[in-house]
């Protein structure tokens, strides 16, 4: 599918690396600080949600709503940057964005507790959670026009599946990070200061995507804007709505597997911290391992073809995989394998997606669309995600929730990959 993308002479490898680089080193900050936000969930509960006398399971969700809040902002960020971006370019506004998310997240690592400051705490820590949701939802949109607009002709996909690529290897590396220190230091000493670090470290990662991106080109696409077709609002309205709709199950599914499961294993399996992170790198390196490939082999065969694959799978068999995590009878080995499972079919979906969200838009509102596509879908499905699973789990005592919850968002978007754009590829 090549939508709104002409046949075009391929840029110099060195270009097309520098934007790779400048695109998928911001994501993979964005996505590292929301990785150790979901493994630290429970401790971050304890440090800023629970004041004298209140539930652990109160202050869970209360910790998914203030998850949930840096989501909604994702849209409010998508509008804002990008239609800077689709005015005055995409380099200023990855360079803004990153600044700013490195400069919430880092504070984060620095907030006062509960037991410091009192109800001061979980405010000041949801206003950084909101300015980092305004900063993801200006990154996702440049990124992703930034790899498929300096991508040669044919190699959209493998391109911006590197966007999908960095998110996996945020994830694992927050989980890891995490993991590390939950071996190293006691539960007190974790508790006190140690979930403090991995925020404090996003410091020297941000500064580091920085000087990548005062580095970066403006695009080719941005800079010759060469295209004819202008598309009327109410088509790009169309649009944005039919590609949230086609990655709500990507959405809904990768934060269920791959964030909510750590506290998920924990607060209603009762699995121990530990066993919880492992569970989560374990489902976060399936994701990675196909991310890329899929981006290639639809370069070869399709979007639609690859994502609706990854999407029937997991509205298949989300249960089943949730029934053998709660299985006591079911060994370690065949529980790591079916979370690897569970991460490599969400990667289905995640490496052709960027490219498929890309191709729905001509450059005058590229950055905007496909960032408000993904902003909306995530908000509802990714950020809502932990808040509905726990709330709902607490109210009906139902275990399977999560599976239900990923098969049905799933279900939905295999009725939109079936669906074609109004507009044929050209």
């Amino acid at each position: 599918m090549t939508l709104f993308f002409g046949q075009r002479r391929a840029v110099p490898d060195s270009s097309a690396v520098r934007a790779l680089a400048a695109g998928s080193v911001g994501n993979f900050v964005e996505w590292y600080e929301f990785g150790v936000y979901g493994c630290f969930a429970t401790v971050i509960a304890a440090r800023f949600f629970t004041p004298e006398g209140g539930s652990e399971a109160e202050a869970l969700v209360r910790t998914y709503a203030s998850f949930a809040l840096a989501f909604f902002f994702r849209p409010v960020g998508a509008a804002l940057f990008g239609r800077l971006g689709d005015r005055i370019g995409r380099r200023p506004v990855l360079i803004l964005v990153i600044v700013l998310m490195t400069g919430a997240t880092t504070l984060i690592g620095a907030l006062p507790t509960y037991a410091a400051v009192g109800g001061l705490a979980p405010w000041l820590l949801t206003f950084l959670r909101a300015l980092q949701g305004l900063s993801a939802g200006g990154e996702f949109g440049g990124a992703v026009a930034v790899m498929t607009e300096f991508a040669p002709p044919g190699r959209r996909g493998l391109y911006g599946s590197w966007q999908s690529f960095t998110v996996a290897l945020g994830l694992l590396g927050g989980a890891g990070v995490a993991a590390l220190l939950a071996t190293l230091l006691t539960e007190r000493q974790l508790g006190d200061w140690g979930w403090r670090v991995p925020f404090l470290l996003t410091l020297p990662l941000g500064l580091a995507a920085l000087w990548l991106r005062l580095r970066l080109e403006e695009t080719p696409a941005f800079r010759q804007e060469t295209e004819a077709v202008r598309l009327p609002p109410g088509e790009v309205a169309g649009a944005i709505a039919l590609g949230a709709a086609r990655i709500m199950g990507w959405a809904a599914a990768g934060y269920t597997f791959l964030v909510v499961l750590p506290s998920y294993l924990q607060s209603t399996l009762g699995a121990g911290f530990q066993q919880a992170l492992i569970a989560t790198m374990l489902a976060n390196l399936g994701f990675a391992v196909t991310i890329v490939p899929a981006g290639l082999l639809s370069d070869r065969v399709g979007r639609r073809a690859v994502m609706l694959t990854g999407a029937l799978l997991v509205a298949l068999l989300s249960l089943p995989l949730l029934n053998l995590l709660q299985d006591p009878g079911t060994s370690n080995t065949v529980k790591g394998a079916a979370v690897f499972g569970a991460g490599a079919v969400v990667g289905l979906m995640a490496g052709p997606g960027p490219a498929m969200l890309s191709e729905l838009f001509p450059t005058h509102v590229r950055h905007t669309g496909l960032g408000l596509a993904y902003a909306l879908s995530n908000a509802v499905f990714s950020g809502c995600a932990g808040l509905i699973i726990t709330e709902t789990v607490k109210r009906t005592g139902s275990v399977d929730i999560p599976g239900y919850y990923a098969a049905a968002t799933c279900a939905v978007s295999v009725l939109a990959l079936a669906k074609a754009p109004k507009r044929k590829a050209g």
